[in-house]
């Protein structure tokens, strides 16, 4: 039986950071659907990538596009077994969408997997649903995390933090971490 996993994304998602989890997921046989508020099927979304290259923070590079491959508005959570939140600039501006915000809680309210990574915990925070969780995400929204009611784990960027259906990363060096974690959440078995 196919797994079915929703992905929340919007202009300048971290392009490791779709593109890598996107890709993954298909190959292992997970159908996903990725979508951003105000777009549609074949709409396309502008990616970022974000490098350290000196300075105290990453710098922001125009990544590529992304073709959206779902109406964000057909979208009905029931009809899926998981949520995937991408990092980049796009979580700090889509969690402003009540939807985003309903879609995320359904997914903690009926306990199905959650996969969250650097700055996609921005929706978690502004869904209130880390009240008593233990997660990581980039360390600049930890004290998000913190604020929200969670516990903000300090982590290497290749590893991943579990709690109970929700698995988090703090950067894209962690997509091994979170996406083997996530599998197992899903149920998915490979080879």
């Amino acid at each position: 039986m196919s797994k079915k996993v929703l992905m929340l994304a919007g202009d300048f998602v971290e392009d490791y950071e779709i593109m890598v989890p996107y890709q993954a997921l298909l190959a292992v046989g997970v159908e996903v659907d990725v979508v951003c508020p105000d777009k549609k099927k074949g709409d396309t979304i502008a990616t970022a990538i974000h490098d350290f290259v000196g300075f105290q923070t990453y710098v922001e590079l125009r990544g590529h596009n992304f073709v959206i491959n779902k109406t964000f508005t057909d979208v009905k959570v029931e009809d899926y077994d998981g949520l995937y939140v991408c990092g980049g600039r796009a979580p700090e501006y889509i969690r402003l969408n009540k939807l985003v915000l309903d879609f995320t809680k359904h997914f903690f309210n009926t306990n199905k997997p959650v996969a969250a990574i650097c700055h996609g915990i921005q929706i978690l925070t502004a869904a209130q649903v880390i009240q008593g969780r233990k997660l990581t995400a980039y360390p600049a929204v930890g004290p998000e995390v913190t604020l929200a009611g969670g516990t903000y784990v300090d982590i290497a960027a290749d590893q991943a933090v579990v709690d109970g259906n929700l698995v988090t990363s703090p950067a894209w060096p962690g997509h091994p971490a979170i996406l083997k974690e996530f599998y197992k959440l899903l149920g998915v078995k490979i080879g």
